[in-house]
C-alpha cells in the first residue's frame, strides 16, 4: 500500500510540475502578445497623428483626399500584418503551452 501512496504522491507531483511548465509558457506567451499589441497602437496612433497634420496643411481638399486614401490603404495592409505576426504568437503560445504534455499524452496512446 505504500508504494501505491508514493507513485501516486509521485505522480501528483509531476502533473503539478508539467500544469506549471505549462503556465510559465502561456504566461510568457500572453506578455509577449500584450507587448506586441501595444507597441503597435502606439506606432498606429503615431502614424495617425501625422496624418492628420498632413491632411490639415494640405493645400487643396484633392490632395487632403489623395493623403487620406493612402493613409488607409497603408492601414489596412499594416493591420492585416500584425494581424498575420498575432495569429502566428498565438499558435506559437499553443504549442509552447501543450509541449510539457506531450510525453504523457504520447503515454497515454500507447
Amino acid at each position: 500500500m505504500l508504494n501505491n501512496f508514493d507513485e501516486i504522491q509521485k505522480m501528483g507531483k509531476d502533473n503539478m510540475d508539467l500544469a506549471m511548465e505549462s503556465f510559465g509558457a502561456m504566461t510568457k506567451g500572453v506578455q509577449a502578445i500584450a507587448a506586441e499589441v501595444v507597441d503597435y497602437q502606439k506606432k498606429s496612433f503615431e502614424e495617425s497623428s501625422a496624418i492628420v497634420e498632413k491632411m490639415v496643411s494640405s493645400k487643396s481638399v484633392e490632395s487632403a483626399f489623395e493623403t487620406q486614401s493612402e493613409f488607409v490603404k497603408s492601414s489596412y495592409e499594416s493591420m492585416m500584418g500584425e494581424m498575420t505576426k498575432l495569429g502566428e504568437m498565438y499558435t506559437e503560445l499553443s504549442k509552447d503551452a501543450y509541449k510539457p504534455f506531450e510525453a504523457v499524452m504520447a503515454k497515454v496512446g500507447k
